[in-house]
């Protein structure tokens, strides 16, 4: 799992049958220190999230199949849209 920051959507005109209903967002992997990761990636998402928010990302394919079936193809799906992120002593708000 992975903190990520949504930065636009993704419209698909055609998509395998499992992912009717869920949505494809544009993710920003974000590291420890609040930098951004190299490259955006595609995230399945039926929580919600919306551009500018922060993200929990699992890219274990179970959490997927076991909402989608077991023959969908999504692997890094959004399991929680974070409110705020603690550490060492540091609280930081986040979302949108």
């Amino acid at each position: 799992m992975f903190l990520a920051r949504i930065e636009g959507t993704v419209v698909a005109a055609v998509k395998h049958s499992t992912l009717e209903g869920c949505g494809f967002l544009v993710a920003q992997r974000l590291e420890a220190d609040g930098s951004t990761g190299a490259e955006p990636i595609v995230v399945a998402d039926w929580q919600g999230a919306g551009k500018g928010s922060t993200v929990l990302v699992s890219t274990d394919g179970d959490i997927a199949r076991l909402k989608l079936g077991n023959t969908t193809p999504a692997r890094m799906v959004v399991v929680g849209i974070v409110d705020q992120v603690q550490m060492q002593g540091k609280k930081r708000q986040v979302g949108a």
